[in-house]
């Protein structure tokens, strides 16, 4: 009765060995198509979530914010490795 239940777990075992190894070599050799694969569904995702927003959207010729405000530029430090002096 034991040499039933050990032949059977060993059969299972070797049907689970070729499974992996088959499917293995399977992955191996369609590697290239498997990578262009999921490039180009990549490349897909990427650029569908841009939104067609590259195109002509930005104005040419007058910029939109104003000029930068210098009056308000930070003060130089007077004393040396940043210690305040009183």
């Amino acid at each position: 009765m034991v040499q039933k239940i050990v032949n059977v777990i060993a059969l299972a075992s070797g049907v689970v060995s070729t499974a992996v190894i088959a499917s293995g070599v399977l992955v191996y050799v369609n590697r290239d198509s498997i990578v262009d694969s999921i490039k180009s569904q990549a490349i897909e995702a990427v650029s569908g979530s841009l939104g067609g927003g590259l195109g002509g959207d930005l104005p040419v010729g007058t910029p939109d914010l104003a000029a930068p405000d210098t009056s308000a530029a930070a003060p130089v430090p007077s004393g040396g490795l940043g210690v305040p002096t009183f």
